[in-house]
């Protein structure tokens, strides 16, 4: 096997500034500044010239092939299977599939130098400026990020745009709950979301989300939030003790917006691949395959292992985690809300309803009920005709 042509020009090159050394021109430490080596690795390429001439000056590390190289086939393998299947995978995400699904042994560093060289994916762009790290909380469910990400999910229906909302921990970057829907970052979609996670794992410490028009009033567009008028959200984590934190920038949510982007270029491709067409069955995706594996490669264990989630049962959660407005009750017992009118009926020890102040509450499952004080005067389903059910219960 012959020697590349870099290995020869290297050899030239060192080969013309011995012989300014030896001839006097100049000085052996100038001589190992221009072909950058030390003084003495100069001394050892002097004593091979001097023992095997100008052949002694090769490097022999480009003849003799390194055992570790990937083969040939092999790497064209690989390289078709991106090209035809997973076009459009990040490095990494292709690196994980391929060694799981499709038996490549070779490295990341190999495989992104080969799709690089291929021209398949573009090397990355330099970073912007400089910032600091914030330290993330050390106890589990100190800290929740909440955030929904509006983007073209399911590729395979090019026009539906859906919005991904995604709460996240910040001790461990796992995700405790991501879904999919058409109808926006809602309330009802928010309130869905902090019912699900508060039942599932307890109360947090605090929450963190954008100013959403569901997460805080802002008077006029540019102005700051207007606190001390609570959003239904805002009202519902104020009851349950949860400290509400917003964010005023993307780089603020860097957790929350580094996970948006993580599923921006993975599940998307995922569901592609799996050709998964409707939101019901990319949920169904997400739930039994796409977060275990996200959070087995992205979570970490806390600082702390001690959880500061409180325990709460659904009865707790259930009056709270709703839709909720003050009203008056009208001269033949009505109440409504949103066009759904409740009539109360007549209430043992009272002749009359009229004129009480109540509060009416739509819950996740789209039943109503009225409240005076800790009274409830009435249980509605969601066209407001009366039940005579048991409680409620919430919808998980």
């Amino acid at each position: 096997m012959t020697y590349s042509v870099g290995a020869v020009e290297r050899a030239m090159t060192i080969h013309q500034a011995l012989l300014h050394a030896l001839h006097g021109r100049q000085t052996w430490l100038q001589v190992a500044d221009v072909i950058g080596l030390s003084p003495r690795t100069v001394r050892r390429w002097r004593a091979r010239l001097e023992q095997f001439g100008v052949p002694g000056l090769l490097d022999r590390r480009r003849r003799t092939p390194s055992p570790r190289r990937v083969p040939l086939g092999e790497l064209q393998r690989v390289l078709r299977l991106y090209r035809e299947r997973y076009q459009g995978f990040n490095v990494r995400h292709f690196h994980q599939l391929a060694r799981r699904d499709h038996a490549v042994t070779f490295s990341y560093t190999v495989l992104k130098t080969a799709l690089q060289a291929a021209g398949l994916v573009r090397k990355g762009r330099a970073r912007g400026r400089h910032r600091r790290r914030r330290e993330p909380r050390p106890c589990v469910g100190e800290l929740l990020h909440l955030d929904g990400s509006r983007h073209r999910w399911l590729t395979l229906v090019p026009d539906a745009w859906h919005t991904l909302l995604v709460v996240v921990d910040d001790a461990t970057s796992q995700i405790l709950y991501a879904q999919l829907g058409e109808g926006g970052e809602s309330t009802p979609a928010i309130m869905q979301a902090l019912w699900t996670v508060f039942a599932g794992h307890g109360l947090p410490g605090a929450l963190y989300t954008d100013r959403a028009h569901w997460a805080v009033h802002t008077p006029t567009s540019g102005s700051a939030p207007d606190r001390t008028r609570l959003t239904q959200v805002g009202r519902a984590l104020q009851a349950l003790g949860i400290e509400h934190v917003l964010g005023y920038s993307p780089q603020a949510r860097g957790r929350s917006e580094r996970a948006n982007r993580t599923l921006q270029d993975r599940l998307v491709h995922e569901l592609q691949l799996a050709g998964i067409r409707t939101v019901a069955a990319a949920n169904r995706y997400l739930v039994e395959r796409f977060l275990p594996a996200y959070n087995a490669t992205f979570g970490r264990p806390p600082a702390d292992p001690a959880s500061a989630f409180v325990p709460v049962t659904p009865a707790q959660l259930e009056p709270i985690l709703c839709h909720e407005e003050p009203r008056i009750v009208a001269r033949d017992n009505t109440v409504s809300l949103a066009r759904v009118v409740l009539q109360i009926a007549k209430q043992r020890g009272r002749r009359t309803c009229a004129g009480l102040p109540v509060l009416v509450r739509r819950h996740l499952d789209g039943r109503h009920t009225v409240w005076w004080g800790r009274r409830c005067l009435g249980r509605y389903d969601a066209t407001g005709r009366p039940l005579t059910l048991a409680p409620l219960t919430a919808s998980a």
